[in-house]
C-alpha cells in the first residue's frame, strides 16, 4: 500500500475543464470501453450459465432503476457493491460486471446497479436513487455489506456514508467498509466545467451533496483510492476527503497505486488476491 503523496502545485488552477478531463489524459483511452463492455458481457454470460446471476432486476420505478446480482460459489459471506461512474452522465452496469471477480471469489455476493444519468435526473436525485437500491438489495443477502465505486460511483458509495444518507438506518448499520476510487468528493470544482451543462447543479446542490462538506457517520471505514499517474485534481480529491473524515474520529486512509491512470486503476478488482478486495471483503490484516 502506498499512501498519498499528493501535494499542492504551485499555480493556481485555472482550466478546470483539463482538470478533469479523464478521457483526454490518457493514451488509448477510446479503447477501453469496447473492452470494457466485452468482458463484462463474458463475465456476465459465464455467470449466468452456471445459475449464479439475477440479471437486470428493478430497485424502483425509473426505466434505469435496474441492476445485477452475482453469486459466489456457496452460501455468501456478505455483500459487494460496485456503482460506476461517468461523471453521473454515461454509461450503465453492463460494462463492469468482470469487476465483480475478485470479490465472488472470495466467497461474497457482488451487486451493480444502473441509476438515471444527468440531465434526465439531478445528482441529488441520484443519491436518493443508490440510497433505495442499497435499502432493496440488502433484503436480497445476509451478512455485511460492503461499498465501492468509481469516479462518480465513489462519489456517491462515500455519499452513503453521511449522516444525512438517504438509506435505512438498518443498512447504514450493515455498511462495514468502503472504498471511493478516484472519487470526486467536492462537487464544487465542476461549476466552472462545461460538463456543468449536463449536469445542471448549482452551488448550494453542489455543497449539499459533497461528501467532503458533510458529516460522516460514526464508526465507518472508508478507503479512498486514485492513481498515482492520475489528474492531479483526482489525486486532490483523493486526499481530501479521507484528510477532512479524519477529523471527525473516523478510520479513514488514502492511497496511491503507482503508475495507475484512471481507467486501469479499477482493474484489481477482478483479483482475488489483490489488496483492494481483501480490504473490500475484509481479509485478515487489510
Amino acid at each position: 500500500m502506498v499512501q498519498s503523496s499528493w501535494r499542492q502545485d504551485a499555480a493556481p488552477l485555472t482550466d478546470f475543464d483539463a482538470a478533469y478531463a479523464n478521457s483526454a489524459a490518457i493514451a488509448g483511452s477510446q479503447s477501453y470501453p469496447p473492452r470494457w463492455a466485452a468482458a463484462a458481457t463474458a463475465f456476465r454470460e459465464h455467470l449466468a450459465s452456471a445459475g449464479r446471476a439475477r440479471l437486470d432486476r428493478a430497485y424502483g420505478p425509473a426505466p434505469r432503476n435496474r441492476y445485477d446480482l452475482f453469486f459466489p460459489d456457496g452460501a455468501p459471506l456478505g455483500l459487494v457493491v460496485f456503482v460506476h461512474g461517468g461523471y453521473w452522465k454515461a454509461f450503465d452496469k453492463s460494462l463492469w460486471s468482470h469487476l465483480a471477480e475478485g470479490a465472488l471469489q472470495r466467497g461474497h455476493a457482488v451487486a451493480m446497479p444502473s441509476y438515471t444519468l444527468c440531465p434526465d435526473a439531478t445528482i441529488r436525485a441520484i443519491t436518493r436513487e443508490i440510497g433505495a437500491f442499497l435499502d432493496h438489495v440488502a433484503d436480497e443477502v445476509r451478512g455485511p455489506i460492503r461499498l465501492s465505486g468509481h469516479s462518480a460511483g465513489g462519489h456517491l458509495v462515500s455519499r452513503m456514508l453521511c449522516t444525512d444518507a438517504p438509506i435505512a438506518r438498518a443498512t447504514a448499520d450493515r455498511i462495514d467498509r468502503t472504498v471511493s476510487i478516484s472519487g470526486v468528493h467536492d462537487l464544487r470544482p465542476l461549476l466552472a466545467t462545461g460538463m456543468h451543462d449536463i449536469l445542471q447543479f448549482d452551488l448550494a446542490e453542489a455543497r449539499a451533496e459533497s461528501p467532503a462538506l458533510l458529516e460522516p457517520r460514526a464508526n465507518i471505514d472508508i478507503t479512498c483510492l486514485v492513481g498515482g499517474a492520475e489528474l492531479g485534481e483526482f489525486r486532490r480529491q483523493n486526499a481530501l476527503l479521507a484528510n477532512v473524515w479524519h477529523g471527525f474520529g473516523v478510520l479513514t486512509r488514502a492511497v496511491e497505486r503507482p503508475g495507475k491512470h484512471h481507467f486501469d486503476v479499477i482493474d484489481e478488482l477482478r483479483d482475488p488476491a489483490s489488496e483492494l478486495v481483501a480490504i473490500l471483503t475484509g481479509a485478515p490484516n487489510s
